[in-house]
């Protein structure tokens, strides 16, 4: 199949996400408004009968005095990725990427790999010779994925460096966490969770912790938690005005894109977190929550309560976002492992991103920028 790429609509982008059951939310049209840094444009495939069959958001990041563009496509693009003839779609995007001026291009495949049980991880964790989830054996390993990434080695593609601490790339996570919903009920979702969870979920409702649906008023109240979130995770918070226009662009494409989740406790919030909804995918996005009163439970009151309204909503997966691949008990990210995965989550390894240098020494001299930050 040879396929013809061009600049398409927002419209015409929306409605090719729209009529797929999973897209990731950073490859809708309003998530390059949330990112006014870059330049967003939408990237439409199209058949030899002129149908639409494959879209990107590309982000394009001018360099400073240089009539170049850093070109990136977040867990996009949203293609075929299984075709024999994958060139004959990632041609294309290169050629007219480095038309508009790009001097490197960076993609997320939407590509799983491989996945952990629950069980699994558990016992990963629990092996004092593991090291890395990479060193466990995969409960599934997803037919093809490795001949993808090897047909990206042939056409030129490198896999991008993480430069993130213990899996948390400074771009997407490669390993994440997701429990599936699709063909469960409810009381089968609560009954995959371990017994700390359940345990849990019932004290915060002894206690009387009410979790709520926000609103763009309340993301202050949010934020106040993030930052005291930030400092004792240690990591550098976002700015309010970010999850303001997050808010806006995203609920101004779909109401429901976005939901605002609060867990109450006498009169005050102890914990909150972002929830994102494409098709049949849900994302836990950003959590927050303060120290005070961690007794009663407020977070997985938060989660339970989020998992339960996907379900509702028809969700296929509930994707709890980045894990660490570590599996050191020093090291801090392990916690969250343990918590997502408390939940009956799976591990999921993804492709993870990939260069492609249009000028190799632009390519070279910018990692080597980023590489002594």
């Amino acid at each position: 199949m040879s396929c013809h790429l061009k600049a398409i609509t927002r419209e015409e982008h929306l409605r090719f996400v729209a009529a797929r059951p999973s897209v990731s939310h950073l490859q809708t049209p309003s998530w390059g408004d949330v990112k006014p840094d870059w330049q967003a444009e939408s990237l439409g495939w199209f058949d030899e009968g002129g149908d639409l069959v494959g879209a990107g958001l590309v982000l394009l990041r001018p360099l400073p005095k240089l009539k170049r563009t850093l070109a990136y496509l977040p867990e996009g693009p949203v293609i075929d990725w299984a075709a024999a003839d994958l060139e004959r779609w990632l041609e294309p995007m290169l050629a007219y990427l480095k038309e508009r001026g790009a001097f490197s291009v960076r993609m997320g495949p939407p590509v799983v790999a491989r996945r952990w049980s629950a069980e699994a991880v558990k016992a990963a964790i629990a092996d004092p010779a593991a090291r890395r989830l990479g060193d466990v054996e995969a409960t599934v390993r997803e037919p093809g994925a490795d001949g993808i990434a090897e047909r990206l080695r042939r056409m030129g593609w490198r896999r991008a460096e993480s430069g993130g601490e213990d899996g948390f790339a400074a771009g997407q996570p490669r390993h994440v966490c997701q429990v599936p919903l699709a063909g469960r009920s409810l009381e089968d979702v609560r009954g995959g969770f371990n017994q700390q969870w359940r345990r849990n979920i019932k004290k915060a409702e002894k206690a009387g912790v009410k979790v709520v649906r926000g609103e763009a008023g309340d993301l202050p109240a949010f934020y106040e938690l993030y930052v005291e979130t930030a400092e004792r995770d240690r990591f550098v918070p976002r700015p309010l005005a970010y999850f303001q226009r997050m808010w806006t662009a995203l609920t101004a494409e779909d109401p429901d894109r976005m939901r605002l989740y609060l867990a109450h406790h006498d009169g005050e919030v102890l914990a909150a977190a972002t929830m994102l909804t494409v098709g049949t995918h849900v994302w836990y996005s950003y959590g927050a929550s303060t120290g005070r009163r961690r007794e009663v439970q407020p977070n997985n009151a938060l989660q339970w309560r989020m998992m339960s309204d996907a379900h509702e909503g028809g969700a296929a997966v509930y994707d709890f976002r980045g894990i660490t691949d570590t599996l050191d008990e020093d090291n801090h990210l392990l916690g969250l492992l343990r918590f997502k995965v408390g939940a009956g989550g799976q591990a999921v390894e993804y492709l993870g991103e990939w260069d492609y240098p249009l000028n190799k020494v632009l390519h070279k001299a910018l990692h080597l920028y980023l590489s002594r930050r």
